[in-house]
């Protein structure tokens, strides 16, 4: 029941997105050479890895640094980028993965290898399931990147605070999965995109 709630719910919003996802594009191919998409590694279900599907906010290469973005004053940025991450419409291409069957629309946002591999065994429960395009974790920090443009260390505060605070809220959410929640989740998220 829940891949074909996510194959038709991801189908609706792909049609509905298409004529402003292709004047995103146009805006993200004249600013800067590279590709509209921008494609990362991450873990999926037990720990199977696959390609998540971005538009491309960021000039080309600047994952080959850091992996974590730092809000506002991170100059890998593009305009572009700044206004599609502000509305998380940077995002939209990950119901493309949802089809694919590589995602779920909710579930545990996927995580990068470099990072899933320093799980405890504990933590490595959330793998069980398909990632999400979103969760809980996704609406506590919704402005994760502007918390970690104020951190001094915005590689610490990730690692020891925000990265294990999301896999608990990912942990409580798996201990009593439901369509009902996974509606209140998307409905939230959609709230919170348009700023209430």
């Amino acid at each position: 029941m829940k891949r074909t709630v996510d194959i038709c719910i991801s189908l609706l919003i792909l049609v509905l997105f298409l004529p402003f996802g292709l004047l995103l594009m146009l805006f993200i191919s004249l600013e800067s050479a590279g590709g509209v998409f921008y494609l990362q590694e991450r873990v999926g279900r037990n720990g199977q890895l696959f390609k998540l599907i971005k538009f491309r906010s960021m000039r080309p290469n600047a994952d080959k640094g850091s992996q974590i973005t730092i809000g506002n004053r991170d100059p890998r940025i593009t305009r572009t980028g700044y206004f599609i991450r502000r509305f998380k419409l940077d995002e939209f291409p990950q119901f493309i993965n949802v089809i694919k069957g590589d995602m779920s629309i909710v579930g545990p946002r996927p995580e990068v290898p470099h990072y899933v591999k320093l799980y405890t065994t504990e933590q490595k429960k959330v793998l069980a399931v398909k990632p999400g395009i979103t969760d809980y974790a996704s609406l506590a920090y919704f402005n994760e990147n502007e918390i970690l443009a104020k951190a001094v260390d915005p590689q610490k505060v990730y690692l020891e605070q925000i990265m294990p605070a999301k896999i608990e809220l990912n942990q409580r959410y798996l201990s009593d999965p439901s369509l009902l929640k996974d509606f209140k989740i998307i409905w939230l998220t959609a709230l919170k995109i348009i700023g209430f």
